[in-house]
Protein backbone atom coordinates (compact mmCIF):
# COMPACT_ATOMS: atom_id res chain seq x y z
CA UNK A 1 0.00 0.00 0.00
CA UNK A 2 1.32 3.62 -0.94
CA UNK A 3 0.63 5.38 1.88
CA UNK A 4 1.26 8.84 0.31
CA UNK A 5 -2.66 8.06 -1.87
CA UNK A 6 -5.44 8.34 0.14
CA UNK A 7 -8.74 8.79 -1.33
CA UNK A 8 -11.00 12.18 -1.07
CA UNK A 9 -17.61 15.91 0.99
CA UNK A 10 -25.52 17.51 0.15
CA UNK A 11 -24.91 21.44 1.42
CA UNK A 12 -26.06 20.11 4.24
CA UNK A 13 -27.60 24.09 5.26
CA UNK A 14 -28.02 25.27 8.56
CA UNK A 15 -31.40 24.16 9.77
CA UNK A 16 -31.45 21.62 6.81
CA UNK A 17 -31.49 23.60 4.17
CA UNK A 18 -30.04 21.86 0.78
CA UNK A 19 -28.36 23.58 -2.31
CA UNK A 20 -28.90 21.48 -5.50
CA UNK A 21 -26.99 22.53 -8.77
CA UNK A 22 -28.90 22.38 -11.77
CA UNK A 23 -28.25 22.26 -15.25
CA UNK A 24 -30.91 23.42 -18.56
CA UNK A 25 -33.70 21.71 -19.00
CA UNK A 26 -35.55 21.04 -15.61
CA UNK A 27 -38.92 21.29 -14.99
CA UNK A 28 -40.27 22.39 -11.67
CA UNK A 29 -43.22 20.10 -11.48
CA UNK A 30 -44.50 21.22 -7.62
CA UNK A 31 -43.80 24.94 -7.28
CA UNK A 32 -44.60 28.14 -9.63
CA UNK A 33 -41.55 30.59 -9.81
CA UNK A 34 -42.03 33.66 -8.41
CA UNK A 35 -41.99 36.87 -10.44
CA UNK A 36 -38.34 38.98 -9.73
CA UNK A 37 -39.14 42.68 -8.47
CA UNK A 38 -37.27 44.76 -11.38
CA UNK A 39 -35.70 46.65 -7.96
CA UNK A 40 -33.54 43.76 -7.20
CA UNK A 41 -30.87 41.93 -8.94
CA UNK A 42 -30.37 38.21 -8.81
CA UNK A 43 -26.67 37.92 -7.92
CA UNK A 44 -24.37 35.87 -10.21
CA UNK A 45 -22.59 32.97 -8.09
CA UNK A 46 -20.00 30.44 -7.43
CA UNK A 47 -21.85 27.05 -6.34
CA UNK A 48 -19.62 27.25 -2.46
CA UNK A 49 -21.01 31.02 -2.82
CA UNK A 50 -24.29 30.27 -3.16
CA UNK A 51 -24.18 27.53 -0.39
CA UNK A 52 -22.68 30.20 1.76
CA UNK A 53 -25.77 32.26 1.19
CA UNK A 54 -27.87 29.89 1.88
CA UNK A 55 -26.64 29.06 5.02
CA UNK A 56 -27.49 32.93 5.60
CA UNK A 57 -31.03 33.14 4.55
CA UNK A 58 -31.56 30.13 5.87
CA UNK A 59 -30.95 31.37 9.53
CA UNK A 60 -32.62 34.79 8.79
CA UNK A 61 -36.23 32.78 7.04
CA UNK A 62 -36.36 30.60 10.38
CA UNK A 63 -40.03 28.77 9.51
CA UNK A 64 -39.90 30.38 5.82
CA UNK A 65 -37.51 28.17 5.00
CA UNK A 66 -38.12 25.64 2.74
CA UNK A 67 -34.70 24.50 0.95
CA UNK A 68 -32.87 26.08 -1.82
CA UNK A 69 -30.81 24.76 -4.84
CA UNK A 70 -28.20 26.35 -6.99
CA UNK A 71 -29.11 26.78 -10.65
CA UNK A 72 -25.88 26.30 -12.72
CA UNK A 73 -26.90 27.77 -16.05
CA UNK A 74 -27.94 31.19 -14.87
CA UNK A 75 -25.61 30.88 -11.10
CA UNK A 76 -27.90 31.98 -9.19
CA UNK A 77 -29.10 30.80 -5.98
CA UNK A 78 -33.30 29.76 -5.79
CA UNK A 79 -34.69 29.58 -2.41
CA UNK A 80 -38.18 27.92 -1.78
CA UNK A 81 -40.10 29.80 0.46
CA UNK A 82 -43.55 29.82 1.28
CA UNK A 83 -44.91 33.67 1.43
CA UNK A 84 -43.89 36.96 -0.58
CA UNK A 85 -42.70 38.46 3.24
CA UNK A 86 -40.04 35.79 3.07
CA UNK A 87 -39.49 36.39 -1.22
CA UNK A 88 -38.76 39.83 -0.39
CA UNK A 89 -35.96 39.06 2.01
CA UNK A 90 -34.31 36.68 -0.91
CA UNK A 91 -34.08 39.07 -3.38
CA UNK A 92 -33.12 41.74 -1.29
CA UNK A 93 -30.11 39.35 -0.41
CA UNK A 94 -29.52 37.99 -3.82
CA UNK A 95 -31.35 35.39 -4.25
CA UNK A 96 -34.29 33.87 -6.89
CA UNK A 97 -37.29 33.52 -4.61
CA UNK A 98 -39.32 29.98 -5.31
CA UNK A 99 -42.98 29.78 -3.61
CA UNK A 100 -43.38 26.51 -3.30
CA UNK A 101 -45.95 24.09 -1.33
CA UNK A 102 -44.27 23.16 1.88
CA UNK A 103 -41.60 24.19 4.44
CA UNK A 104 -38.65 22.42 5.88
CA UNK A 105 -40.70 21.95 8.99
CA UNK A 106 -43.45 20.05 7.18
CA UNK A 107 -41.05 17.96 5.46
CA UNK A 108 -38.86 16.99 8.61
CA UNK A 109 -42.21 15.69 10.08
CA UNK A 110 -42.80 13.90 6.74
CA UNK A 111 -39.53 12.41 7.86
CA UNK A 112 -40.31 11.51 11.26
CA UNK A 113 -43.40 9.57 10.32
CA UNK A 114 -41.75 7.54 7.72
CA UNK A 115 -39.04 7.20 10.61
CA UNK A 116 -41.81 5.73 12.92
CA UNK A 117 -43.40 4.03 10.75
CA UNK A 118 -41.69 2.64 7.88
CA UNK A 119 -38.17 2.02 9.21
CA UNK A 120 -38.36 -1.24 6.74
CA UNK A 121 -35.17 -2.85 5.17
CA UNK A 122 -34.18 -1.62 2.22
CA UNK A 123 -35.18 1.96 2.20
CA UNK A 124 -34.18 5.12 2.18
CA UNK A 125 -35.23 8.85 2.23
CA UNK A 126 -34.07 12.09 1.77
CA UNK A 127 -35.52 15.88 1.38
CA UNK A 128 -35.51 17.07 -2.68
CA UNK A 129 -35.45 20.89 -2.61
CA UNK A 130 -36.42 20.59 -6.36
CA UNK A 131 -39.17 18.71 -6.05
CA UNK A 132 -39.78 20.15 -2.70
CA UNK A 133 -40.74 16.61 -1.35
CA UNK A 134 -39.34 13.78 0.58
CA UNK A 135 -38.17 11.20 -1.89
CA UNK A 136 -38.07 7.60 -0.43
CA UNK A 137 -36.58 5.04 -2.12
CA UNK A 138 -37.34 1.22 -1.82
CA UNK A 139 -34.31 -1.76 -3.26
CA UNK A 140 -35.76 -4.97 -4.68
CA UNK A 141 -36.08 -6.31 -1.56
CA UNK A 142 -38.81 -4.80 -0.16
CA UNK A 143 -41.94 -6.35 -1.40
CA UNK A 144 -45.21 -8.16 0.27
CA UNK A 145 -46.40 -6.49 2.66
CA UNK A 146 -43.69 -4.11 4.06
CA UNK A 147 -43.52 -2.98 0.33
CA UNK A 148 -47.67 -2.50 1.20
CA UNK A 149 -47.08 -0.79 4.33
CA UNK A 150 -44.44 1.78 3.10
CA UNK A 151 -46.99 2.30 -0.11
CA UNK A 152 -49.57 3.37 2.86
CA UNK A 153 -47.55 5.51 4.78
CA UNK A 154 -45.66 7.25 1.61
CA UNK A 155 -49.33 7.46 0.60
CA UNK A 156 -50.59 9.20 4.03
CA UNK A 157 -47.91 11.78 3.63
CA UNK A 158 -49.87 13.35 0.38
CA UNK A 159 -47.88 15.76 -1.88
CA UNK A 160 -45.36 15.57 1.11
CA UNK A 161 -43.50 12.68 -0.31
CA UNK A 162 -42.71 10.29 -3.28
CA UNK A 163 -41.82 6.43 -3.33
CA UNK A 164 -39.36 5.00 -6.25
CA UNK A 165 -38.07 1.98 -6.88
CA UNK A 166 -34.51 0.89 -7.47
CA UNK A 167 -33.24 -2.43 -9.11
CA UNK A 168 -30.89 -2.57 -6.50
CA UNK A 169 -30.33 -3.65 -3.10
CA UNK A 170 -29.51 -1.63 -0.33
CA UNK A 171 -26.19 -3.09 1.64
CA UNK A 172 -22.57 -1.73 3.37
CA UNK A 173 -20.28 -2.37 0.48
CA UNK A 174 -17.38 -4.08 2.63
CA UNK A 175 -15.94 -7.31 0.83
CA UNK A 176 -13.60 -6.32 2.00
CA UNK A 177 -8.80 5.18 -2.01
CA UNK A 178 -6.33 2.20 -1.55
CA UNK A 179 -6.89 -0.93 0.23
CA UNK A 180 -6.57 -1.47 3.34
CA UNK A 181 -7.10 -5.38 5.55
CA UNK A 182 -8.13 -6.59 8.84
CA UNK A 183 -9.54 -10.02 9.70
CA UNK A 184 -12.87 -9.01 8.43
CA UNK A 185 -12.46 -8.09 5.48
CA UNK A 186 -11.48 -5.54 2.47
CA UNK A 187 -12.10 -1.80 2.68
CA UNK A 188 -10.88 1.16 1.54
CA UNK A 189 -8.75 3.96 3.20
CA UNK A 190 -10.57 7.47 3.53
CA UNK A 191 -8.36 10.36 4.08
CA UNK A 192 -5.01 11.16 6.01
CA UNK A 193 -5.71 12.93 8.91
CA UNK A 194 -4.13 13.75 12.22
CA UNK A 195 -5.48 13.52 15.65
CA UNK A 196 -3.48 15.52 18.74
CA UNK A 197 -0.40 15.87 16.84
CA UNK A 198 -0.33 12.37 15.66
CA UNK A 199 -1.66 10.46 12.07
CA UNK A 200 -4.07 8.52 11.54
CA UNK A 201 -6.57 7.48 8.35
CA UNK A 202 -10.63 7.71 8.37
CA UNK A 203 -12.41 4.89 6.74
CA UNK A 204 -16.28 3.43 7.36
CA UNK A 205 -17.12 2.49 10.78
CA UNK A 206 -19.00 -0.33 9.20
CA UNK A 207 -15.51 -2.12 7.80
CA UNK A 208 -14.46 -2.81 11.76
CA UNK A 209 -14.32 -2.65 15.28
CA UNK A 210 -12.73 -0.60 18.02
CA UNK A 211 -9.11 -2.29 18.41
CA UNK A 212 -8.80 -4.09 14.81
CA UNK A 213 -5.51 -3.88 13.24
CA UNK A 214 -5.12 -2.88 9.77
CA UNK A 215 -2.66 -3.71 7.08
CA UNK A 216 -2.04 -2.22 4.05
CA UNK A 217 -1.91 -5.82 2.09
CA UNK A 218 -3.51 -8.98 2.45
CA UNK A 219 -1.75 -10.79 5.78
CA UNK A 220 0.57 -8.20 5.93
CA UNK A 221 1.90 -6.12 8.81
CA UNK A 222 -0.42 -4.38 10.58
CA UNK A 223 0.16 -0.46 9.72
CA UNK A 224 -2.25 0.81 12.92
CA UNK A 225 -5.10 -0.04 14.82
CA UNK A 226 -8.98 1.25 14.97
CA UNK A 227 -9.02 3.92 17.82
CA UNK A 228 -12.76 4.32 17.56
CA UNK A 229 -15.34 2.85 15.32
CA UNK A 230 -19.12 4.20 14.90
CA UNK A 231 -21.83 2.11 13.19
CA UNK A 232 -25.03 2.12 13.11
CA UNK A 233 -25.93 5.38 13.36
CA UNK A 234 -22.97 6.59 11.81
CA UNK A 235 -20.27 5.42 9.59
CA UNK A 236 -16.99 5.97 10.52
CA UNK A 237 -14.00 5.33 12.06
CA UNK A 238 -10.66 6.00 12.86
CA UNK A 239 -6.98 4.27 12.65
CA UNK A 240 -4.21 5.52 14.10
CA UNK A 241 -1.26 4.55 11.97
CA UNK A 242 1.72 2.63 14.21
CA UNK A 243 4.89 5.05 13.92
CA UNK A 244 4.80 8.60 13.75
CA UNK A 245 5.98 8.86 10.16
CA UNK A 246 3.74 11.73 8.76
CA UNK A 247 1.34 10.65 5.76
CA UNK A 248 0.13 13.23 3.07
CA UNK A 249 -3.34 13.72 2.85
CA UNK A 250 -3.86 12.76 -1.37
CA UNK A 251 -6.11 10.60 -3.28
CA UNK A 252 -5.20 7.82 -5.10
CA UNK A 253 -6.30 8.59 -9.07
CA UNK A 254 -5.33 5.19 -10.38
CA UNK A 255 -3.85 6.46 -13.02
CA UNK A 256 -0.16 7.10 -11.76
CA UNK A 257 -1.29 10.31 -9.93
CA UNK A 258 -2.86 11.83 -6.97
CA UNK A 259 -5.19 14.39 -5.79
CA UNK A 260 -4.04 16.36 -2.96
CA UNK A 261 -6.58 17.02 -0.38
CA UNK A 262 -6.34 20.55 1.26
CA UNK A 263 -9.65 20.74 3.20
CA UNK A 264 -13.33 19.15 4.40
CA UNK A 265 -16.20 20.76 2.72
CA UNK A 266 -19.91 20.51 2.89
CA UNK A 267 -21.78 18.77 0.23
CA UNK A 268 -24.22 20.64 -1.98
CA UNK A 269 -27.29 18.56 -3.91
CA UNK A 270 -25.62 18.41 -7.38
CA UNK A 271 -22.12 18.79 -6.85
CA UNK A 272 -19.92 17.37 -9.43
CA UNK A 273 -17.81 14.70 -6.95
CA UNK A 274 -15.16 11.61 -7.51
CA UNK A 275 -14.66 8.72 -5.48
CA UNK A 276 -11.57 6.59 -5.38
CA UNK A 277 -11.71 2.69 -3.51
CA UNK A 278 -10.09 -0.35 -3.88
CA UNK A 279 -12.29 -2.64 -5.88
CA UNK A 280 -13.49 -0.18 -8.78
CA UNK A 281 -11.04 2.46 -8.30
CA UNK A 282 -12.29 6.26 -9.83
CA UNK A 283 -15.72 7.04 -10.68
CA UNK A 284 -17.48 10.67 -11.35
CA UNK A 285 -21.06 11.50 -10.00
CA UNK A 286 -23.38 14.27 -8.37
CA UNK A 287 -25.14 14.59 -5.02
CA UNK A 288 -28.14 13.62 -5.05
CA UNK A 289 -29.90 14.54 -1.93
CA UNK A 290 -28.53 15.14 2.02
CA UNK A 291 -29.92 14.26 5.08
CA UNK A 292 -30.44 10.41 3.78
CA UNK A 293 -31.93 7.45 6.19
CA UNK A 294 -30.96 4.57 4.66
CA UNK A 295 -32.28 1.42 6.26
CA UNK A 296 -29.77 -1.31 5.66
CA UNK A 297 -31.55 -3.85 7.36
CA UNK A 298 -30.81 -6.24 10.60
CA UNK A 299 -31.43 -2.78 12.78
CA UNK A 300 -28.55 -1.27 11.21
CA UNK A 301 -29.49 2.12 10.25
CA UNK A 302 -27.28 5.17 9.28
CA UNK A 303 -28.94 8.60 9.21
CA UNK A 304 -27.15 11.86 7.75
CA UNK A 305 -25.77 10.51 4.71
CA UNK A 306 -25.11 12.16 1.24
CA UNK A 307 -27.34 10.18 -1.44
CA UNK A 308 -25.56 9.88 -5.27
CA UNK A 309 -25.16 8.30 -8.91
CA UNK A 310 -21.71 7.51 -8.11
CA UNK A 311 -21.34 3.76 -8.44
CA UNK A 312 -19.57 1.79 -6.07
CA UNK A 313 -18.43 -2.03 -5.39
CA UNK A 314 -17.71 -4.35 -2.01
CA UNK A 315 -14.38 -3.21 -1.21
CA UNK A 316 -15.08 0.53 -1.95
CA UNK A 317 -16.09 0.95 2.08
CA UNK A 318 -14.62 4.16 3.59
CA UNK A 319 -13.33 5.05 0.51
CA UNK A 320 -12.97 8.34 -0.47
CA UNK A 321 -15.46 11.20 -2.16
CA UNK A 322 -14.03 14.42 -3.06
CA UNK A 323 -13.97 17.35 -5.29
CA UNK A 324 -11.51 19.25 -6.06
CA UNK A 325 -8.66 19.47 -3.27
CA UNK A 326 -11.72 18.95 -0.88
CA UNK A 327 -12.77 15.55 1.20
CA UNK A 328 -15.98 15.29 1.09
CA UNK A 329 -17.29 11.51 2.11
CA UNK A 330 -16.33 8.00 3.24
CA UNK A 331 -17.99 5.60 1.50
CA UNK A 332 -20.62 3.97 3.33
CA UNK A 333 -22.81 1.97 0.87
CA UNK A 334 -25.87 1.50 -1.41
CA UNK A 335 -27.30 -0.39 -4.70
CA UNK A 336 -26.15 -1.83 -7.69
CA UNK A 337 -22.32 -1.56 -9.17
CA UNK A 338 -20.24 -0.21 -11.74
CA UNK A 339 -22.18 -1.75 -14.74
CA UNK A 340 -25.20 -0.94 -14.03
CA UNK A 341 -24.95 2.20 -11.78
CA UNK A 342 -27.52 2.92 -8.69
CA UNK A 343 -27.36 4.88 -5.66
CA UNK A 344 -24.04 5.11 -3.57
CA UNK A 345 -24.57 6.72 0.14
CA UNK A 346 -21.46 8.12 1.96
CA UNK A 347 -20.44 9.63 5.63
CA UNK A 348 -20.33 13.86 5.68
CA UNK A 349 -16.84 14.06 5.83
CA UNK A 350 -17.12 17.02 8.30
CA UNK A 351 -19.09 15.03 11.00
CA UNK A 352 -16.21 12.39 10.99
CA UNK A 353 -13.79 15.01 11.56
CA UNK A 354 -15.94 17.35 14.45
CA UNK A 355 -16.66 13.73 16.35
CA UNK A 356 -12.84 12.82 16.33
CA UNK A 357 -11.15 16.05 16.79
CA UNK A 358 -9.08 15.41 14.05
CA UNK A 359 -8.10 17.53 10.81
CA UNK A 360 -7.28 16.93 7.14
CA UNK A 361 -3.45 16.08 6.98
Amino acid sequence: MNHRRIPKRRAAIAGGAAVALLGAGVTFQTANASEEAPRFTVKSLSAPAAGTLAATLDKALGGDAAGAYYDAKSKALVVNVVDEAAAESVREAGGRARLVQHTLAELTGARQTLKSRATIPGTSWAVDPVTNKVVVTADRTVKGASLDRLTEVVKGLGSKAELKRTEGEFKPLIAGGDAIHSGGGRCSLGFNVVKDGRPHFITAGHCGETGSEWAGSQGGPAIGTMADSQFPGNDFALVEYNGDTAHPSEVNLYNGSTQAITKAAEATVGMKVTRSGSTTQVHEGEVTGLNATVNYGNGQVVEGLIQTNVCAEPGDSGGSLFTGDAAVGLTSGGSGDCSSGGETFFQPVTEALTTFGAQIG
